[in-house]
């Protein structure tokens, strides 16, 4: 059986609606205009820090203020969940891979406490065996190191990721790692241009998918 590490937003749940929310709260208590869902979106990807900073960019916030305002985000961060849920179909993909003996984690640039907190509000915890946030380790994803780590714990097998976004890719290609794409979530690139074995929309296709590729890689 496989082991198959997953990224987080984009991938398992649609959460920009949230984080936009979290943005814009703090954006109208410094008296600034707000972001679209698609500058959100844009600024997603390597985690609640790099946010901030392309978020302070667009409204022209002095660097000065960076760890203040990230503080006011992570600490909202973990608290502003009524927006998010998991994509179609997630839950019955996990539990149709879980009962077909594959090991699962998680690999995440979003801070570990977030993480769990977003998590356990849709009850995702149960079918992931090893959970690796954005700061789990020194390094974080496009490095390779927390998915090889997440890897590592899972044992023995066959290894498939799946993500969504150009970091994903990246991320994988660098472990030397089989890609799966996720094309629904928060992607700026043409997926032909990304390094992946394989692209799906709907999780309702990923059991399926994934015995695909392992009888190719076998």
């Amino acid at each position: 059986m496989a082991r198959i590490v997953f990224d987080l937003d984009g991938t398992l749940i649609h959460s920009a609606p949230d984080i936009r929310t979290i943005a814009n709260s703090i954006l109208r208590d410094e008296g600034l205009h707000l972001i679209t869902l698609d500058e959100t979106i844009d600024f997603i990807g390597n985690g609640a820090s790099v946010f901030v900073a392309k978020m302070r960019a667009a409204r022209e916030i002095p660097d000065v203020e960076h760890d203040r305002i990230l503080g006011v985000f992570q600490d909202r961060y973990e608290t502003v969940l009524e927006l998010t849920a998991p994509y179609p179909n997630v839950r019955e993909a996990l539990a149709h891979l879980t009962v077909a003996g594959h090991r699962l984690g998680l690999c995440t640039n979003k801070p570990m406490r977030a993480t769990r907190a977003v998590l356990s509000h849709l009850s995702l915890t149960d079918p992931l065996d090893v959970i690796y946030g954005g700061d789990s380790l020194a390094q974080r994803k496009p490095d390779p190191a927390p998915l090889l780590a997440a890897f590592a714990d899972l044992g023995d097998g066959p290894c498939l990721y799946v993500g969504d976004s150009e970091v994903d890719a990246e991320t994988a290609d660098r472990a030397g790692v089989p890609f799966l794409l996720f094309t629904e979530g928060y992607r700026k690139t043409p997926a032909a241009d990304l390094p992946h074995l394989a692209t799906f929309s709907d999780f309702a296709e990923l059991p399926k998918l994934v015995q695909a590729q392992l009888e190719v890689l076998a």
